[in-house]
């Protein structure tokens, strides 16, 4: 997944150096905690930190003998630390390590994901601005319905994407956990004083209650969330691909200046970003899935997780930074055919004015019944007869004007009641609205 939206810094977090970086952290915090209260020399932090480097290809070279991770980096770190690294992982067990080492990368991963989703929050505001008045169909089933604005479709993603970002903070909230609690957490061995202690130096809470692990319901929370928020970008994605199709044409990606469509079709311009999106956020969706079946573990720990947290946390946080990129970039330089919404709009010949002539006739008296029947059949003659037009119809229609005046048959057929109350959804979305005096489309 090489490309100019994969960043480096998040694929970093996920490298076997930053992995045994993270676990190293954990050791030398809790050889403070011991000696803090008491349970090893006092000297023995200082000793080891001097000491205590690694080396990766060293760590694996042991692991091939030892078949253990853990083993092999507190081998070789014991090797160099010398006489006082026999305190090393002193009362602790493997998971206080990899499950406390694991949050401190998934925190760091987070920070970049939540960074990243406040850029194109802010795109996508931008956008609800600039397009607050930019008239377009708006569309149920696919038919058009009632006129909206492209800044309202842009602020209800606007919306959504603000949703996932609480939705992650909280998710890396309830990952920003550690446990330093030995084999089955019952701190037989470690003080939870010293427990409290690293957590604290960390950054992380202490875990209330924990076995050997850290309870996997908070990880596939984590997961759930990413696919959340990769769900709203393949939701927006495709709203793209969709106005994008050449009967619509009222948005496209940016073609940029050398780019090629089609092998076969010189003259197609395809929304491939928005659509390696939309593919992307499948493998998010399934990855969720394994997170919850991590979830049912054995007893007090078993590692049928391991191995699956090994693909499933680099791939998913590696996988929604780039799709942030990729969305970013779409929104920033999308392509806006003003023309096209107007032109479409109008191809409905007032259609989309229905509800207005039905409501302006229960305001004059009929049932609602029978003002539904009447704009029905009016609109019945338009699908009969392309050249026609809703208020043409309507003008001319003696059972409408026995209840509605001609000048109150036109004023339904304007776009400023659907327009008026649009600087009212974007500051309730917090976003800056326009003003009521500035430019409509198409002026």
């Amino acid at each position: 997944m090489i490309s100019r939206y994969t960043r480096p810094e998040m694929a970093n977090i996920w490298t076997e150096e930053n992995k045994l970086r993270k676990w190293l952290e954990v050791e030398l915090a809790a050889l403070e905690g011991l000696a803090r209260y008491g349970y090893i020399p006092k000297e023995v932090p200082a000793q080891v930190r001097a000491r205590a480097k690694f080396d990766v290809a060293r760590v694996q070279k042991i692991e091939k003998v030892v078949n253990h991770d853990v083993i092999a980096f507190l081998t070789h770190v014991a090797e160099r630390a010398g006489p006082a690294g026999r305190y090393v992982h002193f009362g602790l067990t493997s998971s206080d390590i990899l499950d406390t080492g694991l949050s401190l990368q998934v925190m760091e991963a987070s920070e970049i994901l939540i960074r990243e989703l406040k850029k194109l929050i802010s795109l996508l505001g931008q956008k609800a601005r600039e397009h607050a008045r930019t008239l377009m169909v708006g569309r149920s089933h696919g038919v058009h319905a009632e006129p909206i604005t492209f800044g309202l479709k842009m602020a209800l993603f606007h919306e959504a994407c603000k949703r996932g970002l609480r939705r992650l903070e909280t998710a890396q909230e309830n990952l920003r956990y550690g446990k330093i609690s030995g084999a089955v957490g019952t701190f037989a061995n470690v003080d939870p004083r010293v427990e409290a202690f690293v957590c604290k130096k960390l950054g992380l809470n202490p875990a209330p209650v924990s076995t050997q692990i850290l309870q996997r319901d908070r990880h596939a929370e984590y997961f759930s969330t990413l696919a959340i928020v990769g769900g709203t970008l393949e939701q927006l994605a495709t709203e793209i691909r969709g106005l994008q199709k050449t009967e619509t044409f009222e948005v496209q990606e940016f073609f940029s200046k050398g780019q090629k469509g089609s092998s076969a079709m010189p003259h197609k311009r395809n929304p491939i970003t928005c659509e390696r999106v939309a593919g992307l956020a499948r493998i998010l969706r399934g990855n969720a899935l394994a997170g919850f079946e991590n979830i049912a573990l054995w007893h007090e720990r078993d590692i049928t997780h391991s191995s699956v947290e090994r693909v499933i946390f680099p791939d998913s946080t590696i996988l929604l930074d780039y799709m942030l990129g990729l969305m970013q970039h779409v929104i920033e330089h999308l392509v806006v055919n003003k023309d096209r919404m107007l032109k479409n709009l109008a191809s409905s010949r007032g259609m989309v004015f229905s509800q207005g002539l039905l409501l302006k006739l229960v305001e004059k008296g009929l049932t609602r019944e029978e003002s539904y029947q009447l704009v029905q059949d009016a609109a019945k003659k338009l699908w009969e007869n392309e050249k026609l037009h809703l208020e043409q119809v309507a003008l001319k229609d003696a059972k409408i004007l026995k209840v509605l005046k001609p000048r109150e048959i036109r004023a339904v057929f304007s776009y400023d009641r659907h327009l008026k109350h649009v600087p009212v959804i974007l500051k309730r979305a917090g976003i800056r609205p326009f003003s009521n005096k500035g430019e409509r489309h198409g002026q």
